[in-house]
């Protein structure tokens, strides 16, 4: 029910950027718009703009917030009974085209994908349509096709408004508005890159056309024009002078380092040594930005395909389902990894799976089956046995702590709070100026008091509402955070093998035996052979498979391939990449 309120507020949403090019919009809803909504704290057309383009995606966003914390709640993987279905949409998810350069696309990307761009075409063959039918010549002595090269020109900048207003859609992270509909910002960030190409391309256009139309009617003194009552030409010279520097990363930043030597190592790993200053390397991290994701523990059977570097997320993962392993009534997937490696040293990184703290049981509790394969090796080698794991233990720091979610683990509530009081705050105080400053001056004329200082109001009271309510919101948690950092500094134990005064602790253990013959007996090692994929997949037996890919591009499209080949109804895919 709720989803479908949200269904219903999006489509009247989209219903007004169909209808915004036609003359039913102009001639018909405007003015009617602009007598009931035009007051003294909004002027001109920001109280249309407000009600129809922006409340539409705030009100998604802010309770859309909620709808996912309480979903969040009901959606815990508890016991068996609390797994949720299989979707009804879930063939939404599934890949439908997987092919260069658009990569990994399924069924719902291609939908809204195809919706964006009939949205394009529409908006601007209704425009010229309307434009031409009207045309206003700007100039005494003005032919025909100059006046329909000018409004070409014209609309192509309206088309690249609308791009602008889907661009942020794809790459917000932390969007409660993307999960709504089963996408991630890390999935979606292609599209906004492919918008930002489309926007930048027809917003030269409109550039380098209205150039044009004044070199062809002798207006060239029109560059030089910033309208008192309307949008400035130089501004947006400006801007797209700023914008296509960006685009063609003429101010790229980036400090060169001095390389002091390179290693080339038997496994064909290059290992290069750069210079540093002295003292130890501070380490930022940036994140997490969303909820922690455990749709995946609602599998019956996890199959995760790794080949190389590709097998890190997976090891998160495993360790993530050791952890709630130990939660009374989990309901745990069984667990199948495949992995591949070049050489038989790297299968070393698989003893990551077992945690540095926790109970020795806690593994073996997993019904957990790794798949290794060998790419360049035909047999074992000879290894060195006695080589043990090296743990180095840092000293800790006062300023350290703890990797935390920005907003706490309440984040969608705090998203939502967020999101509603910046905006409330925004109304509040874009009337307030409104009324009380621009209004003594305009009188609402739109023709007294300059357009471009009530943009930059707009402006800083955006900045300011945001910075302010998210500041507010950050600097609790952030408060909550410290008091959970001092609880976790008073459970830490020191290491009685370290001296208090040492910069970190480093000595070579054995592996604690019980989990790590567990690890030994769950895994199959092929030597020189690749996995075949598509006879592991299709082996897999339960009603609720999920598949996790991860690694170089062709495994991970072969792997989407034989999910999306209809052939086995159970396999729900999921790509995990480093890259766009």
């Amino acid at each position: 029910m709720i989803r479908l309120i949200f269904l219903v507020v999006f489509l009247g949403w989209i219903v007004i950027w169909i209808l915004l090019p036609t003359k039913v919009y102009k001639n018909t809803w405007t003015p009617k718009l602009e007598s009931k909504l035009n007051s003294t704290y909004f002027e001109g057309e920001g109280g249309n703009n407000l009600l129809l383009f922006s409340f539409p995606v705030m009100f998604i966003a802010a309770f859309g917030s909620v709808y996912l914390h309480f979903q969040k709640e009901l959606r815990k993987p508890t016991c068996k009974s609390a797994v949720v279905s299989s979707n009804r949409l879930s063939f939404l998810k599934r890949p439908l085209l997987v092919m260069a350069p658009l990569g990994i696309v399924t069924a719902m990307e291609i939908a809204f994908a195809a919706m964006f761009i009939a949205l394009l075409i529409w908006s601007l063959a209704n425009y010229l349509y309307v434009s031409f039918g009207h045309l206003h010549m700007h100039k005494q002595g003005e032919k025909i096709w100059q006046a329909k090269f000018r409004s070409v020109s014209l609309r192509l900048g309206y088309i690249g408004n609308i791009c602008w207003a889907f661009l942020f859609f794809p790459v917000t992270r932390g969007s409660s508005i993307l999960p709504l509909v089963g996408l991630t910002s890390e999935s979606s960030i292609k599209y906004h890159i492919w918008v930002g190409h489309l926007s930048m391309i027809l917003f030269a256009a409109h550039a380098v056309g209205f150039i044009i139309y004044w070199a062809m009617t002798n207006q060239m003194a029109e560059m030089l024009e910033w309208s008192k009552t309307w949008v400035s030409n130089v501004a947006g010279e400006i801007a797209i002078v700023v914008g296509l520097a960006i685009y063609l990363r003429f101010l790229q930043s980036r400090q060169r380092a001095r390389l002091l030597s390179s290693r080339l190592l038997p496994c064909g790993t290059i290992e290069l040594n750069f210079s540093k200053s002295r003292g130890p390397v501070e380490m930022s991290v940036e994140g997490p930005y969303g909820p922690i994701s455990s749709h995946f523990l609602r599998h019956e059977l996890l199959v995760m395909v790794g080949g190389g570097s590709g097998v890190t997320p997976f090891i998160s993962i495993i360790r993530q389902i050791i952890f709630q392993s130990t939660q009374p009534d989990s309901h745990i997937p069984r667990i199948l990894l495949v992995c591949a490696f070049k050489n038989s040293g790297d299968l070393a990184i698989l003893d990551l799976l077992l945690p540095i703290n926790g109970t020795t049981t806690q593994i073996t509790q997993l019904q957990l089956q790794i798949e290794a394969y060998i790419t360049r090796e035909e047999e074992q080698p000879i290894a060195d046995t006695k080589k043990l794991l090296q743990t180095i233990r840092f000293k800790p720091n006062q300023s350290d702590s703890p990797i935390t979610a920005a907003l706490g683990p309440n984040n969608w509530l705090w998203l939502g709070a967020v999101i509603t009081s910046s905006f409330v705050m925004f109304l509040l105080l874009l009337g307030i100026v409104t009324r009380y400053y621009i209004y003594p001056i305009d009188h609402n004329t739109g023709e007294i008091y300059h357009f471009s200082y009530f943009v930059l109001w707009d402006l800083l009271l955006v900045c300011a509402s945001i910075v302010i309510a998210s500041g507010a919101a950050f600097l609790w948690c952030k408060k909550q955070n410290g008091v959970e950092k001092q609880q976790i500094e008073n459970l830490e134990v020191p290491n009685p093998t370290a001296s208090p005064g040492s910069d970190l602790y480093s000595a070579d253990t054995e592996l604690e035996s019980v989990p790590h013959q567990s690890l030994v007996q769950a895994t199959n090692v092929h030597f020189g052979a690749r996995p075949d994929l598509k006879r592991i997949l299709f082996e897999c037996k339960g009603s609720d498979v999920g598949v996790l890919a991860c690694g170089p591009k062709a495994m991970r499209h072969e792997v989407a391939k034989i999910c999306s080949s209809g052939l086995a109804d159970n396999l729900h895919f999921e790509s995990i990449s480093f890259d766009w």
